[in-house]
């Protein structure tokens, strides 16, 4: 019998107020279940265990982002996700603390032909020119060691930092984290994301 109702855990509806009411009633269907069956502590058995840890999981950490276009889990007008940045070789600190500052992330990778396209141009023509102006350029690398991150650094001649993203971590609180990385994200000084770009086009 309690196997019958497994598949509810499976069926649920996208995480909302109904999908909540789905699941305490599945939760109590279960439990009135074991009560006939005089099985009332659920601790004591385990196929109820599991099954309102798959239900009560699926709340807690099966929640799905919305994705944007682009792949993008944030969009515009949106606080931009706070995080450490350490940069290859040298300093490091939170985003929050360049608050004040307009900011342009750049997700990067050494594989990535486009962004060996993109990055001489974010360096002569955007970081060289408003830099004085109070911008801040960080490369974000995803997952690569940091003797990688450093010679890609020298062989495309950049002078703005380029920061160590191991796992993709800081690429996945702005993207699916399998999505493409070349994409730019435009942090105004408030904290607030204010541009998202994908792919390289000078115009």
């Amino acid at each position: 019998m309690p196997f019958a109702v497994l598949p509810c855990a499976f069926r649920l509806p996208p995480f909302n107020v109904h999908r909540s009411k789905v699941i305490i009633n599945c939760i109590l269907n279960y439990i009135s279940i074991f009560e006939k069956n005089e099985i009332i502590s659920y601790y004591e058995n385990p196929v109820l265990s599991f099954v309102i840890f798959l239900l009560l999981g699926s709340t807690i950490f099966g929640q799905p982002k919305e994705v944007y276009e682009y792949g993008y889990i944030v969009k515009q007008g949106q606080k931009a996700p706070d995080f450490v940045i350490y940069e290859a070789g040298g300093k490091s600190y939170r985003l929050s603390d360049l608050k004040g500052k307009v900011v342009m992330l750049q997700f990067t990778a050494s594989w990535c032909s486009v962004c060996r396209q993109e990055m001489p141009f974010i360096e002569k023509e955007i970081w060289q020119a408003k830099k004085s102006s109070g911008l801040v350029i960080i490369g974000i690398d995803r997952d690569e060691p940091l003797a990688k991150v450093l010679k890609f650094r020298k062989d495309i001649g950049i002078t703005y930092p380029l920061a160590l993203d191991p796992g993709a971590d800081i690429f996945a609180l702005f993207a699916v984290k399998d999505a493409g990385v070349t994409r730019n994200v435009i942090i105004d000084r408030t904290g607030k994301i204010i541009f998202l770009t994908r792919l390289f086009e000078r115009e």
